[in-house]
């Protein structure tokens, strides 16, 4: 499937407008489920920001599937795939997610395009994310370790080496000077590395790259959409991890929101349509960072172990709580979700009662909005204790049959929020999609 990129066209037709979906919490939401399980409904699945400390799992015939950078349509035949210019790309690990590909008999070379505004991510990126963590010692900040800061350090330093630079015979060059820079900076830093170790497998990478589609997106996109293609805007992270907009400092090093979709794929905010946002049926946290619903007892060790809580890209243990009403009220709010889509009711059938955060003490007020400070030290959850439905969802079918109270936790929270909840999750499989 080709576009040529016609101007006129652009500026006198209508174009059709992208959605876009993306997670409300601090990642690990299930996106990447939704997107595969929506992707029939779209021409075009396009990641926007993020890099591979994203895990986005897919279930389906009874395979378990993590993708890292690769959009997750990739398994459905007729959709295109595209790899925005907000992505930021380690060739190594996106050689591995290739090859994973290849042995499932997925044909990605026909439907996979990378944007040549993409960043790379270097080795010595990753040896630069390593030592400034170990170097901060008790505050870290709980970086995946790959090499995602410093990359777009760098891009916003306007140092950075792009997918579109491959393609060029100063290649080579650019990289030696980047790591030259690099080295320098790693100087600063009591950290033992071995570089020559790390290049020739980055390298090969760089040659199994060279096999796919280099793009401008932003035309291919553009394009696309004023011929009538649907394209859906795929978030990574989530939206309480945004660097502006998160719980700053122990964020990620990109837009996670709405409006990164704008900058990571080049689509005018006009052209946004839908906004679709994915959020659990309680909280989760990855790494350091205050979190205002933290359970650190029996009963968050047990939702820990129910919804199987552990990184799909670091393995580290989640971090679990009760769902967190004003946290997403204004993930709601920053951007304009237009539907919800509620995802693991299925790991809280085993609570009699469930409690959600309504209201925040802050520093003696009460508040039913995020602050900028949500420090423990100065905000405290006031919750309120609704019952639980006790019965397994796993192998429910149709909305009809959910259990009463399941639906009057979902209409407490449209309430809450004043937004409809289009979908709850029952399971991890594709199937396990309950449509409202």
């Amino acid at each position: 499937m080709t576009f040529a990129f016609n101007l006129n066209l652009l500026l006198n037709k209508k174009a059709m407008k992208a959605d876009v979906l993306l997670g409300l919490q601090w990642g690990d939401e299930g996106k990447g489920k939704i997107v595969d399980v929506l992707t029939p409904d779209y021409d075009i699945i396009a990641r926007f920001q993020g890099g591979p400390n994203a895990g986005h799992t897919l279930e389906f015939n009874g395979i378990k599937h993590v993708l890292h950078t690769i959009p997750s349509g990739i398994f459905h035949p007729t959709a295109i795939n595209i790899v925005g210019n907000g992505v930021v790309i380690d060739p190594v690990i996106f050689k591995k997610e290739l090859d994973a590909l290849t042995k499932l008999g997925v044909d990605f070379k026909s439907k996979l395009l990378i944007s040549k505004r993409a960043h790379l991510i270097l080795p010595t990126h990753r040896l630069i994310d390593a030592a400034s963590e170990a170097a901060k010692g008790k505050n870290k900040i709980g970086s995946t370790l790959k090499g995602i800061g410093p990359t777009y350090m760098d891009k916003t330093g306007r140092n950075g080496l792009r997918i579109g630079d491959i393609e060029t015979k100063e290649f080579k060059e650019k990289y030696d000077t980047l790591v030259e820079k690099h080295k320098q900076l790693l100087s600063f830093y009591n950290f033992d590395y071995n570089l020559q170790e790390l290049e020739p497998t980055w390298f090969e990478a760089i040659e199994s790259l060279k096999e796919l589609q280099f793009v401008d997106t932003e035309h291919y996109l553009n394009t696309a959409m004023v011929s009538g293609k649907r394209v859906l805007a795929e978030g990574a992270q989530g939206s309480l991890l945004d660097i502006d907009f998160g719980s700053y400092p122990f964020v990620t090093s990109s837009n996670t929101i709405c409006a990164g979709a704008c900058n990571g794929l080049g689509i005018a905010p006009n052209k946004i349509g839908n906004v679709i946002g994915i959020f659990k049926a309680y909280c989760t946290r990855v790494g350091s960072g205050p979190f205002p619903t933290e359970l650190e007892d029996e009963v968050g060790e047990k939702i820990r172990q129910i919804g199987r809580e552990f990184g799909s890209t670091t393995g580290r243990p989640r971090r679990t709580g009760w769902l967190d009403i004003p946290a997403l009220k204004y993930a709601v709010m920053v951007n304009g979700v237009t539907e919800l889509m509620m995802m693991k009711a299925d790991i809280l059938s085993d609570f009699e009662t469930i409690e959600v955060c309504t209201h925040y003490n802050f520093n003696g007020q009460v508040i039913d909005y995020l602050p900028y400070n949500i420090d423990p030290n100065y905000i405290k959850p006031i919750t309120t204790t609704l019952k639980g439905w006790n019965k397994d969802l796993t192998a429910i079918e149709n909305k009809n049959d959910l259990p009463n109270e399941l639906m009057e936790y979902v209409r407490f929270i449209e309430k809450a929020v004043d937004t409809k909840i289009s979908i709850v999750s029952v399971g991890p499989d594709r199937k396990q999609t309950i449509r409202m």
